[in-house]
């Protein structure tokens, strides 16, 4: 990646290396949302005028960047919004298979409801746990992460078309926030049948947005009933029966919904397949660097599929140290996490290096 320092400030101070849990925005996510403020400030109501096709508009990005169809992707202020939504629209009493310790926002929601739950331990062969799992058990619904949170786990695409294929009844429900802008995906030849993410970590969107993406035929899967006065407005809601504006019942900020759009195009300036090829390449040298010193955990060095989130063997003194380097990283489970974007370089990875090695 060439010449993004201009666009993140933050990197001429840091060794940024948090975007698992905030992601940094280039500077054309900041101008306009400070142009969207502006416009409320100076004008009130007529922002309404300005941005009457912004939401469709915000949709169909997402549609043509991740092969989806626009009328069937749902806008939310996060993932947990449109996660619960989604919940509450599937029979009660289904059977829902998770993995442990998946983000908490997944498992608590699920755990809250009248559901049948299991979960899968995640290991080295978690692949095959899963497969096991749905042979014996014939999930109604699969919900899952596809890179994890905690560890960067990441469950193998090619998996998942597999399962789908084997398995077609099953509802595969897939959580991509740790995922999307990583590298690149297709939605509709993903075998996965729902599809959320938050849009402020690895798509430079910033707060207050996130989106799901459904494969037409849930439509008879999925009952949703968040309701209201944003249901049946805008392109793509404008009729009593359109699916998503089952789930939009609420007014959207479209200073942060109109970020998405601007940080997928930001994305596209950058390069969809550069991004993936840099994003894999750091990723790969962090791994057999980070094993070399024995700071990961045992299946995860065994697996041959990774993302690029490490959580790395360290206490808290160690999470100072990193700190008091400049070294933006975040203590989570027993460990410190670390993850590598595509505005980090091989010189990030070697800063952290230098201070683990000492």
């Amino acid at each position: 990646m060439h010449d993004l320092a201009k666009h993140f400030p933050a990197l001429s101070k840091y060794t940024y290396l948090n975007t698992a849990a905030i992601g940094l925005i280039p500077k054309a996510v900041y101008d306009f949302r400070i142009n969207e403020h502006a416009v409320l400030l100076e004008e009130g109501s007529f922002i309404m005028e300005k941005n009457a096709d912004l939401q469709a508009e915000v949709r169909e990005k997402i549609g043509s960047f991740f092969n989806a169809d626009p009328g069937f992707v749902a806008l939310f202020p996060a993932f947990s919004f449109g996660f619960n939504a989604v919940l509450e629209g599937l029979e009660p009493g289904s059977k829902i298979m998770l993995l442990d310790d998946d983000y908490p926002s997944i498992n608590l929601a699920v755990e809250a409801r009248e559901f049948s739950v299991t979960n899968i331990k995640i290991e080295a062969n978690l692949e095959e746990r899963i497969y096991d799992a749905f042979t014996k058990q014939r999930p109604d619904v699969f919900i899952f992460s596809q890179v994890q949170y905690l560890n960067g786990v990441q469950i193998d695409p090619s998996f998942i078309k597999t399962l789908k294929n084997e398995f077609p009844d099953t509802l595969l429900i897939a959580d991509g926030t740790q995922y999307l802008g990583t590298e690149q995906f297709d939605f509709k030849a993903s075998g996965i049948d729902v599809l959320g993410a938050s849009a402020y970590k690895w798509l430079g969107s910033g707060f207050g947005n996130g989106f799901f993406m459904f494969r037409p035929e849930v439509e008879h899967k999925i009952n949703p009933k968040y309701l209201g006065f944003g249901s049946t407005r805008g392109k793509y809601k404008d009729t009593g029966s359109a699916f998503i504006g089952n789930f939009e019942g609420n007014h959207l900020d479209s200073s942060n919904i109109g970020s998405i759009k601007i940080g997928l195009e930001f994305h596209e300036k950058t390069g969809k397949e550069a991004i993936e090829q840099h994003v894999g390449s750091l990723a790969k040298k962090a791994k057999n660097a980070l094993t070399d010193l024995n700071l990961l955990e045992d299946y995860v060095v065994a697996r041959k599929q990774h993302s690029s989130i490490f959580n790395i063997k360290g206490d808290d003194a160690l999470y100072q140290k990193l700190m008091q380097n400049n070294i933006i990283c975040a203590q989570r489970g027993t460990g410190i996490r670390i993850g590598f974007h595509y505005y980090n370089t091989e010189i990030d990875l070697a800063q952290l290096l230098n201070v683990l090695r000492q």
